[in-house]
């Protein structure tokens, strides 16, 4: 099995990539329906923003790590806020 190599363009990519993903889901929670749809829309948001949290870190982006994490704080208070359980 042979490893493989990414390089920090590519990297770079998928940490957009995952922060793109983590805002659609953001914006679905606002449409989706109380109950599991969305539950699974906070999930993806957060799961997408630790996979580009954990990139920047690797990558040692001080600046897009504190960003991220702050998004994610941000993205998790309005859920607690707005969708109370």
């Amino acid at each position: 099995m042979t490893k493989e190599t990414l390089t920090v363009a590519e990297v770079l990519e998928r940490l957009r990539f995952f922060e793109a993903q983590a805002e659609e889901a953001y914006a679905r929670m606002y449409e989706a329906k109380v109950g599991s749809d969305l539950a699974a829309c906070y999930s993806d948001a957060k799961e997408s923003l630790h996979e580009a949290i954990g990139l920047a870190r690797c990558l040692g982006l001080q600046r897009t790590t504190e960003r991220l994490s702050a998004r994610l704080e941000e993205i998790k208070a309005v859920f607690r806020r707005q969708f109370p359980g």
